[in-house]
């Protein structure tokens, strides 16, 4: 299955590169407005916990191959990103965090993002699996960023957070 997964990650590049749209602003939404209100009501149905940030982790590195666009760091930087246009989102940038909501990035990883190279890993992997990737991810923000991720329970757009969730490292180690 992973091979598959390669092998169309390397069609797209070779396919739609002629085609992707200019580079879009940071905090553009890469849901489409008419998904928007389904995508930000969606929500985890995990805790914060350090279990979830390890499996997601393992994600990341292995079945989602997102380190390939995303780099190991999450700077969107990866071995494939100067290929892209637009570039990879870049995870450890706070306004990322700030400006969308946990749902949207579960569509995106979901469905893919029209204009991008981002396609949809619905077929791949699994709901649960995707909401213990966006944990991970998160932890790339080191703390900033709070705004819309928190937004859970009737919290503010700019209110709430995720306390302790710290990147780990490649070796594990605890970094921001």
């Amino acid at each position: 299955m992973k091979s598959g997964i390669c092998a169309l990650f390397i069609i797209m590049l070779g396919l739609a590169a002629p085609t992707w749209a200019a580079e879009r602003h940071m905090m553009q939404p890469r849901v489409p407005a008419d998904k928007l209100a389904e995508a930000r009501a969606l929500k985890s149905p995990f805790p914060d916990s350090p279990q979830i940030v390890d499996k997601g982790k393992a994600i990341y590195d292995g079945k989602g191959t997102c380190f390939n666009c995303h780099g190991t760091d999450g700077g969107g930087k990866g071995p494939a990103a100067a290929k892209l246009n637009p570039a990879p989102r870049n995870f450890r940038h706070h306004g990322f965090w700030r400006h969308r909501t946990e749902g949207e990035l579960f569509w995106v990883i979901k469905n893919g993002s029209p204009g991008t190279a981002m396609i949809g890993f619905g077929p791949v992997l699994s709901d649960d699996e995707i909401w213990s990737l966006i944990q991970y991810e998160r932890t790339f923000a080191g703390g900033h960023g709070r705004g819309r991720m928190g937004h859970r329970e009737g919290m503010g757009p700019m209110m709430g957070g995720r306390e302790g969730m710290e990147h780990r490292g490649r070796r594990g180690d605890m970094r921001e």
